[in-house]
């Protein structure tokens, strides 16, 4: 995946901003190309987990569509554990029978374990396997 350096700029602002709660959401792409980022409100208010605001993400969907891009990023921020998807993460990332709930989709975490250096790293998690994946930033 590809993405323009003021969009990770962003992203980790937002982290920071909202730490100690995580932040979260969504980047449209075209291909392999991030081409619009979507702040997205954490209703959990959690230092812990996530979950998009419902009707934010309903309509953040529907604009992304509308536009021509894909939902093809999910991310967010781990207040104080690394950047690497928790049982937590995968289980919201999985259906009870297994399979994805957004396949074909990149998962970004940011790490605040240190604020001066925030840890991102990029992974795919398809039906419940997680694997790391290359973010190619410009």
């Amino acid at each position: 995946m590809n993405i323009k350096k003021k969009f990770l700029d962003e992203i980790i602002k937002q982290a920071l901003d909202e730490d100690p709660n995580e932040c979260c959401g969504i980047m449209g792409i075209s291909g392999d190309n991030v081409e619009k980022l979507y702040q997205m409100t954490n209703v959990e208010a959690s230092p812990f987990r996530y979950r998009m605001d419902p009707k934010e993400l309903y309509e953040t969907v529907n604009d992304i569509e509308d536009i021509g891009l894909e939902v093809g990023v999910i991310y967010h921020s781990h207040t104080h554990s690394p950047a690497y998807p928790s049982e937590t993460d995968v289980r919201i990332a999985t259906w009870e029978d297994g399979t994805s709930v957004w396949p074909d989709t990149l998962y970004v975490l940011v790490s605040l374990i240190n604020h001066e250096n925030p840890d991102v790293r990029a992974f795919s998690l398809t039906d419940g396997v997680v694997q790391e994946e290359n973010l190619n930033v410009s």
